[in-house]
């Protein structure tokens, strides 16, 4: 392995870095310690097999072992306005379908669970194979078209929903007999 076919794959690392944290600042991070990590283990790297799906599996782990430290914050559903400047996600949106749709889209990815979110933009943002998503993520083929799956139906649901709004009251739930009671607000003497 050398530098340059290294460099050739760093784009497509800070892409991914990018859909999986919602966070410019935290992908860099990302890619980093996965740089730092590929440097160090790359005579673990054999010669003439997919440096991408190795690279893409170093990503994977180092992702998981920042997730599991409590002191990493990934961006839920409330990402930083003008932070996806020029994300993936905005490129995957059709180009006349705004900014705004674009956005919606990576909110709804990130509500997704890490494993569905991670086998969908390993699928259709990197174009890997799923053996390819097997071998990275280090689950069964089953498990991985599981995940796609239930993936490609949440984010469906997701973005199909009425978009929600913080000035709408929440409405009342059913109680155990299914029925909706009003809301009783008390006054306050």
């Amino acid at each position: 392995m050398n530098a340059s076919a290294l460099s050739e794959h760093i784009p497509r690392l800070r892409r991914y870095a990018r859909s999986l944290t919602g966070d410019r600042w935290a992908a860099e991070d990302l890619v980093q310690d996965t740089l730092e990590r590929a440097c160090s283990k790359w005579r673990l790297w054999l010669p003439g097999s997919d440096l991408r799906a190795w690279l893409f599996t170093l990503m994977h782990n180092v992702f998981i072992n920042q997730l599991r430290r409590p002191s990493l914050h990934i961006v839920g559903d409330s990402p930083a306005e003008g932070d996806l400047g020029g994300s993936v996600l905005e490129r995957v949106a059709a180009p006349a379908s705004g900014h705004e749709q674009a956005m919606d889209l990576q909110r709804c990815l990130l509500r997704l669970p890490p494993e569905q979110r991670e086998a969908l933009l390993l699928v259709s943002l990197e174009d890997l194979s799923y053996e390819q998503v097997a071998h990275i993520t280090g689950v069964p083929l089953g498990t991985v078209m599981s995940r796609l799956s239930r993936g490609r139906a949440r984010l469906r649901e997701l973005l199909d929903a009425p978009p929600q709004s913080q000035t709408t009251a929440p409405s009342p739930a059913p109680d155990s007999a299914g029925k909706v009671r009003p809301m009783v607000r008390h006054r306050l003497p």
